[in-house]
């Protein structure tokens, strides 16, 4: 878990980072800041493991996508998480179900974006996946407050912010300690 002194040092960055946080309820903002030490991660903006974000007058804590996947792997369960998007020209098959497959290989002229896909592998050989289509990504992103903003990280870095949604959808089923779990 972080020390106090770095949570405090962190924390004063994303002050500094957005100062709007200051215009919010003291309370949000206490609370924000108590579960980022609960789950031990860093609410820099910077690393992506979590996010202080003024929502009116109240401060909201977001974890990153980042900060999940060092949950999940701080389990122990966990192996390895991946993400991809897929295109019109590759060739990916999948199905779920009893026998479920999830196959993909890039083509080297690839085409438009079709799918997103993400995978967890367990210590015990098992694993999850969920294949998302780019509509049911576009319509997270357009359900967003920002989503469609000049500013937007989804106008200029389209392809991690699918990934990362594919992610966040599988992230629910992953093995997380109880305690950080609750937190969440």
């Amino acid at each position: 878990h972080l020390t106090a002194e770095r949570l405090l040092r962190v924390t004063m960055t994303a002050i500094q980072n957005t100062p709007k946080l200051l215009e919010c309820d003291r309370t949000s903002l206490f609370s924000a800041v108590m579960t980022c030490a609960q789950l031990g991660l860093e609410p820099d903006g910077v690393l992506g493991q979590a996010y202080l974000i003024p929502f009116g007058k109240r401060v909201q804590f977001v974890p990153g996508y980042k900060g999940l996947l060092s949950l999940a792997r701080n389990s122990g369960d966990v192996v390895s998480i991946s993400a991809h998007e897929v295109c019109a020209n590759d060739h990916f098959d999948y199905a779920f179900g009893l026998a479920e497959r999830l196959e993909h290989k890039p083509a080297s002229d690839r085409g438009d974006i079709t799918h997103f896909w993400a995978l967890a592998r367990f210590k015990d050989g098992g694993y999850h996946f969920d294949v998302m289509t780019r509509s049911e990504v576009d319509a997270i992103r357009d359900g967003s407050p920002n989503g469609r903003a000049s500013s937007s990280p989804w106008k200029s870095h389209y392809v991690e912010m699918g990934r990362k949604t594919a992610i966040r959808r599988i992230v629910k089923y992953l093995p997380l300690s109880v305690q950080k779990a609750m937190a969440l």
